[in-house]
């Protein structure tokens, strides 16, 4: 069945809908995306990725399409349309497709931004068997720009990094800066050891993950230790236990890292349980 998607206003067959050979997406990657997961048929932490998309906009000066404050009942509407119980739905928005190439900023007054968005089905989503067996990551320098907290569609070294692992037999890559560990390449990381986990503070070097916010507010209210600092490969090897975030995965068990079996080499207790609790009360506030 074709898929029906939203261009600019528009609600069409996804081979019907087309966007200009100019658009500044497609000719400079200037556009921010979200992507929103969707479990019985309800959007999972909307009003998060809504502020997160709402900022990437504004720290890179482009301006709101018009039907942004119409967003929700969009993503509503293709929710109904194609029938998703679980999967995702991304959004994109672009600077504009101007009439020409240009470094320069087109005017935002003649040329407006173009709204992209989609559904992906993904029946399952939420009893991933991945998770009951944990993923492998392998570890490469971060080669990125310096604005990781804007979510930009900037993804070709995250897609290399995800070649690089899929090269060495393992599932992702985790990327490190200066020694230090910065994100996964779609998701961020974490270790835990005895009751505390540990992942990268909030700056410009990592995306500021809604899974992540959510997850250790749930690790808060479960009583577990949080702390929010720079780590190394050598000390996640050392975890009891590590897992990853995102809106795709939720929280996903991570088992190997560098071909080092972390913890008793299977997902752990702890881990599982956090992904357990994210699902419970995502699914409780969706909407």
């Amino acid at each position: 069945m074709t898929r029906t998607v939203y261009v600019n206003g528009e609600y069409l067959p996804e081979n019907e809908a087309k966007i200009s050979i100019f658009d500044r997406a497609f000719l400079m990657a200037d556009g921010v995306y979200e992507v929103t997961s969707v479990l019985d048929g309800k959007l999972i932490d909307f009003e998060g990725h809504r502020v997160r998309l709402e900022r990437s906009l504004r720290e890179l000066d482009m301006p709101k399409p018009e039907a942004f404050d119409d967003l929700l009942e969009i993503h509503r509407e293709l929710v109904r349309i194609n029938d998703i119980e679980e999967g995702m739905i991304y959004l994109q928005i672009t600077r504009g497709a101007p009439d020409d190439r240009d470094f320069v900023f087109p005017d935002p007054e003649t040329t407006p931004a173009t709204l992209v968005l989609f559904t992906q089905n993904k029946p399952g989503l939420a009893n991933n068997p991945t998770a009951q067996k944990g993923i492998k990551v392998i570890s490469i320098e971060d080669a990125r720009w310096g604005r990781r907290d804007i979510k930009t569609v900037q993804l070709l070294y995250p897609s290399m990094g995800k070649m690089m692992a899929k090269k060495a037999g393992a599932d992702d890559a985790w990327m490190v800066q200066d020694g230090f560990v910065t994100e996964g390449t779609s998701n961020n990381a974490y270790f835990i050891k005895g009751n505390t986990i540990v992942t990268r503070a909030l700056s410009n070097d990592i995306l500021h993950g809604i899974t992540r916010a959510a997850v250790l507010r749930f690790a808060a209210e479960a009583q577990m230790q949080v702390e929010e600092r720079n780590f190394t490969i050598e000390e996640a090897k050392q975890a009891d236990e590590a897992f990853i975030t995102s809106a795709s995965t939720f929280v996903m068990p991570v088992v190997d890292i560098d071909g080092t079996a972390i913890g008793t080499g299977k997902p752990g207790n702890r881990a599982l349980r956090l992904r357990e609790i994210y699902l419970e009360e995502s699914r409780k506030a969706a909407v």
